[in-house]
């Protein structure tokens, strides 16, 4: 019976296993904890390491996964790949086919070994319907009262800006024109008239004289 108990011992640890590890070689760099997640969304990370043969992304809801890491009732595939990723681009998950609320992101490589390692990123916040939350406004402290009553200031109004008095602008007096040596009088127009008839009665009696002599 003996040999029988140790026989069923030595085969248990003979039995391949699939322990499930935590390890700092993967990882996933972004988002991180808490970020606000909208629209698509790069997963940035590291899946890379020794004896490397597959990874997988996949997502759960924050209120489903239980108390331990890692262990959860149902993950949401996001994206599988057999190449690893150092530093780089692991993902491009499209928030807006899931429903707004909290969840946790999942990176699971599997080894060659049938090993698994995990990194986890919990508390991430999906909000594409939803408003962003905004942190609380702290209220301001009520002032306490004193026995001592300190003097109200009241501040003085400010004195009005003195402004410059108006002052009155003359208008440039015209100056008069010199008189226009081509204008005439009308003293000067009766006395032009007045000669204009003498010459010509003058220059008809010179006229008639010479008519005169000539018949004689």
């Amino acid at each position: 019976m003996r040999w029988l108990l140790a026989g069923f011992l030595a085969l248990a640890l003979f039995l391949p296993q699939r322990p499930v590890q935590v390890q700092t070689s993967i990882r996933i760099t972004a988002p991180a904890s808490g970020d606000v997640l909208q629209g698509l969304v790069n997963i940035m990370g590291t899946s890379a390491a020794d004896g490397f043969l597959s990874s997988e992304l996949a997502f759960a809801y924050a209120s489903d996964i239980a108390s331990e890491a890692g262990s959860t009732s149902t993950w949401f595939l996001i994206y599988q790949t057999d190449s690893p990723v150092t530093d780089g681009l692991l993902a491009a998950w499209d928030t807006t086919l899931v429903t707004d609320g909290d969840y946790h992101l999942r990176l699971r490589v599997t080894l060659e070994d049938g090993s698994i390692l995990e990194a986890l990123v919990t508390g991430l916040r999906i909000r594409n319907q939803l408003p962003t939350e905004t942190p609380a406004l702290t209220s301001t402290p009520e002032q306490t009262a004193t026995s001592e009553f300190a003097p109200l200031s009241i501040a003085s109004p400010l004195p009005p800006t003195p402004q410059p008095a108006p002052t009155s602008t003359r208008l440039p007096t015209p100056t008069p024109l010199p008189p226009n040596p081509a204008s005439l009088t009308d003293s000067q127009i009766y006395a032009f008239l007045i000669r204009a008839i003498l010459a010509t009665f003058l220059v008809f009696i010179i006229i008639a004289i010479i008519l005169r002599l000539r018949r004689s």
